[in-house]
Order: C-alpha cells, then sequence, then structure tokens
C-alpha cells in the first residue's frame, strides 16, 4: 500500500514513475505539470504514448471495448496537441495515428487509474522501457530516484483500501437544525481523502432503520451556495430531516463532482458552458457517468456499528452500493432542493441520463 500511495504523491508532483507487469517496465508521467514528452523519451529510449479512457475516445467518435487505448505520439507533439487530444471538447485523433491505436495493457490501465485516484486528467504519458534504458532505469530504482509499482497494484488503487478506513478524531458539533450533533472523521491510509460522519442524536437509543444520507462534497455548492447545483440546499434539508426523523447520520464524503475532484470538476463546467450537459462533459474529460466509491460509506457505517438504513437519496446507485456492501437498506426517502433556471440542465440530466429519482421535482416545475 505505501509504494501506491508515493506513487499517487509522486504522480501529483509531476514526476515519472515506473509500472511493471513481469518482465516489461513503463515509465508514466501524468499531463499535468509533468516533464516534456522528449524528456520522457530520453529516459526510457522509447517513443511515448498517450493512454486515454474509453469515456474519452467515445466522446471522439471512436468506439471501444477496452476500458483504454494507446496512442502512439509524433516526434514532435506540443503541449496544446496534447491538450487537443486528451481534454478539448473538438478533439479528434488524427488519420495518421488512428492506425496505431491499440487497447490499453495491464500497465496502462494501472497508469490511468493512478491518474483518477490523483484526481488528475484521466490519461497518462507513457513509454516502454527499452532494452538500452533498462540497467540505468533500474539504477534510479535502486537509488530511490525512480518509484517501480506493479501493474495490479495500480490497478486496484482507485478501490481504496477497503477495511483499513481510519477513525481519527471526534467532538460534539451543534448545529442550527440540529443542536446535538457530533462529527467523527475518518482518513483514508493514502491520507489523500478524509471523510467525516456527522452523528445526529442519539443513534444507539433508535429502533429500526438508521435514518442515513450519503453526501459527496461540493465546495461550490455547500460552502458558497453556487446555483449551478442543489447540493447545497440537499445538506441542510437533509441535517434538517435527519433531526425531524429523531436523529440518524450524514456521511459527508471527500467525493466533489462525482469523484473526479474539484479542478477536473471546473474543467467540466466550462464545458457545459459550451452546451454540453453534465454527463457528456465528464465523458469529453475521460470520466464515466460517476466515478464515486461507497465502499468507504459501507467501512464508516461498521466503524459505527450501523447495519439497516433509511437511505435519504434520489440516487439508484447509492442504494445498490450499500446493499452490495452488506448493508440492509430497508426504506428509500427522496430528499429535494429547489429547481431553478440555473440548476434545471443540471438536474433534467441526473434524471434522463443517470436514472436519478427527480420526477416528481421536475415535473412540479415542467421539465
Amino acid at each position: 500500500m505505501y509504494q501506491i500511495e508515493r506513487a499517487i504523491f509522486d504522480i501529483r508532483r509531476g514526476l515519472p514513475v515506473v509500472i511493471s507487469n513481469g518482465e516489461q517496465r513503463l515509465l508514466v508521467q501524468a499531463l499535468e505539470g509533468s516533464r516534456s514528452v522528449d524528456t520522457l523519451a530520453h529516459l526510457s529510449g522509447a517513443r511515448p504514448a498517450l493512454v486515454l479512457t474509453r469515456h474519452r475516445l467515445e466522446a471522439m467518435g471512436l468506439s471501444l471495448t477496452a476500458e483504454a487505448a494507446c496512442l502512439p505520439l509524433a516526434e514532435q507533439v506540443s503541449e496544446g496537441e496534447l491538450h487537443q487530444l486528451a481534454v478539448a471538447h473538438s478533439g479528434s485523433i488524427p488519420n495518421a495515428l488512428l492506425s496505431g491505436l491499440k487497447p490499453a495493457g495491464a500497465a496502462e490501465r494501472g497508469a490511468v487509474a493512478l491518474m483518477r485516484r490523483a484526481l488528475l486528467i484521466p490519461a497518462a504519458l507513457t513509454a516502454v522501457v527499452s532494452e538500452d534504458a533498462q540497467a540505468a532505469i533500474a539504477e534510479q530504482i535502486a537509488q530511490g530516484r525512480l518509484l517501480e509499482v506493479k501493474a495490479e497494484e495500480a490497478q486496484k488503487c482507485l478501490a481504496g483500501a477497503p477495511g483499513m478506513l481510519k477513525r481519527v478524531s471526534e467532538a460534539s458539533i451543534p448545529l442550527e437544525d440540529a443542536p446535538n450533533s457530533r462529527f467523527v472523521l475518518f482518513r483514508e491510509p493514502d491520507g489523500l481523502r478524509e471523510h467525516v460522519a456527522v452523528v445526529i442524536g442519539q443513534v444507539e437509543a433508535l429502533e429500526g432503520p438508521v435514518p442515513l444520507r450519503m453526501h459527496s462534497a461540493c465546495l461550490t455548492g455547500d460552502l458558497f451556495g453556487s446555483l449551478r447545483c442543489d447540493c447545497g440546499e440537499q445538506l441542510r434539508n437533509a441535517v434538517a430531516d435527519i433531526q425531524a426523523m429523531g436523529g440518524g447520520v450524514l456521511l459527508y464524503l471527500a467525493q466533489e463532482g462525482r469523484g473526479i475532484g474539484l479542478a477536473n470538476k471546473l474543467r467540466a463546467y466550462t464545458l457545459q458552458d459550451s452546451g454540453l450537459d453534465t454527463v457528456d462533459a465528464d465523458q469529453v474529460l475521460g470520466f464515466g457517468d460517476d466515478e464515486r466509491q461507497y465502499a468507504v460509506a459501507v467501512d464508516m457505517l461498521n466503524a459505527l456499528n450501523i447495519e439497516q438504513v433509511q437511505l435519504l437519496t434520489n440516487n439508484p446507485l447509492k442504494m445498490s452500493a450499500l446493499k452490495e456492501g452488506g448493508i440492509e437498506v430497508v426504506s428509500r426517502q427522496a430528499l429535494y432542493g429547489s429547481v431553478t433556471d440555473h440548476n434545471h440542465r443540471y438536474l433534467s440530466a441526473k434524471a434522463n441520463r443517470a436514472g436519478h429519482f427527480l420526477d416528481e421535482v421536475l415535473e412540479s416545475r415542467g421539465r
């Protein structure tokens, strides 16, 4: 686990890492803040490729059954051309490069997983370490100047470390709508994410399923009252509803932008301003409809000894994720914010494209 944690740290700093798959070594770096393509080529002794996700390629008009694919790069490629290939709305693959497109192997898929875990653009610059460069790369690994991780471990990094969540600290925090509340902070092993369980009232004294809201953090909506979503209003309504139900738990999960991170969420907002809906904007950036992982929520509930819940949600995926994790979802309660001119398109996309249960609130305003 330590190796993966350090790999994510190095990737975020723009440093290359080595992913090994059997005898093959792959030199990997992020698009953001990294060394040039030419530097990667010099280190590896081979011409780099760009690994793109299936979602990104589909947004570019290519159908792919594999999870990701490798695109060989020309001898001279500019930062602007890389941006065009990786995240631009109007991006396309030149016909001259299409013939070289091939499904990503285990190491390449591991590279993209590291980017996603690091909350970077889900595209990776990679280069197979040539025979001539093997000795030099091995020496840098031995000296600690380059980190090497196994492809299998890199591919698993998105799942985090189920069962290894640490309960770190807690305190009583009276809230405006729930004065008898306690915040319990949990930290993931890689230290990148901290999640909070807001325990409202005396949960241990409740009979029957515990009212539960799983709320993904939304800096723009929760803190600043952004009108582009209904997150802040949902958050406050959830606290008030749980208090009215006699107590329960709100899990505040560090999964900004449906799991893509704040930087990518802002990129997606810019794409939405050009006419895309929230699902298509995420796909242009290389992400799926919903990148969130809910194993951490199951771990938090287990730590709080909660086995049965009454879930406050409009999202069927949350219900399925809890059930798969062994938490019994006894019932569901809808939780709405206001539909406005600013968030109507966003909420409609969630209903029509992602299957959220929002028909009632959307029909009340008129689709």
